[in-house]
């Protein structure tokens, strides 16, 4: 499937909590390959796929209506011990489960040619807007050329992310977390080259281990912090095995915005990348 397309999803149900979380997930899930974005009903188009709150009587019943009018692929959630035939995303809502479970629903669509698309209205802003019958595969958004490459992709997307760590192993984990969501990737091994990479390069996130040869994780910040456009632009997530008290308040005095200990968690990994995209960090900071 090229990889500028997108599949629109129609939520149906879950609470507030939920869906600020759901949001949280499109979010990112808008950057993968295949791309997931939540679908809106006073748009003329139409979902490829439900998203469906099992648990909700209400959300149940509008979905069975709409299923019965377009039969679409379906990821349902419910609560464990779910009595039904059905296949389901047990809660809680987990990132990296719900990413899967999306890719898993759409398999299918993937392996048949799409239906030939027709505009509804006319072209604007250098954007189409197309109508699909059920099953036509995904809708093509931000129409990159056909043979855009992947670095061609990350320029048009933005947002830059460091990793600094002196550990090969961290590295290559967070490469292979952070690739789905085509950020540009920038590694430094130590403090040093760290603040050289981010003097010369504007980041929107940057994940900094504690301990490192030469200056620690908390220099680091510090001194990244210390450019008046770093402290509006560029979040930092220290990255660390150190998970005392007292190594998490010397992070925030450092100016640090976020504290991750070693093992990683994908899934808190995964919201943290999406609550520090560019336009996350502007929504956050007019809700402070």
């Amino acid at each position: 499937m090229p990889h500028h397309n997108q599949y629109l999803v129609d939520v149906i149900g879950f609470n507030p909590t939920e869906r600020a979380m759901l949001t949280s997930i499109f979010a990112l899930a808008a950057r993968r390959d295949p791309g997931f974005v939540q679908y809106d009903p006073v748009s003329a188009l139409t979902p490829d796929l439900y998203l469906v709150d099992m648990d909700d009587a209400t959300a149940l019943g509008e979905f069975r209506a709409l299923n019965r009018r377009d039969a679409l692929p379906a990821v349902l959630v419910a609560s464990p011990g779910h009595d039904g035939a059905q296949e389901v995303v047990e809660r809680p809502l987990q990132w990296a489960r719900l990413l899967q479970a999306m890719e898993d629903a759409v398999a299918d669509l993937d392996d048949t040619a799409p239906a030939p698309l027709v505009p509804r209205v006319a072209e604007a802003a250098g954007v189409n807007t197309w109508s699909r019958r059920s099953g036509a595969g995904p809708l093509r958004t931000n129409p990159l050329a056909p043979d855009a490459d992947r670095s061609d992709i990350r320029r048009a997307l933005g947002d830059a992310v460091l990793v600094v760590d002196d550990n090969a192993t961290v590295r290559a984990f967070m490469q292979a977390k952070l690739a789905p969501f085509k950020f540009e990737v920038d590694f430094a091994e130590n403090g040093e080259e760290a603040v050289g990479l981010t003097g010369g390069r504007e980041y929107a996130c940057v994940f900094l281990d504690v301990v490192m040869p030469g200056i620690d994780g908390y220099q680091v910040c510090k001194l990244i912090k210390g450019n008046k456009q770093a402290i509006k632009k560029t979040a930092v997530v220290m990255l660390t095995s150190r998970s005392s008290p007292f190594d998490k308040l010397r992070g925030s005095l450092a100016g640090c915005d976020e504290y991750l200990t070693k093992p990683l968690d994908e899934d808190r990994l995964l919201e943290v990348i999406a609550r520090f995209l560019p336009g996350s960090r502007k929504h956050h900071s007019r809700h402070r």
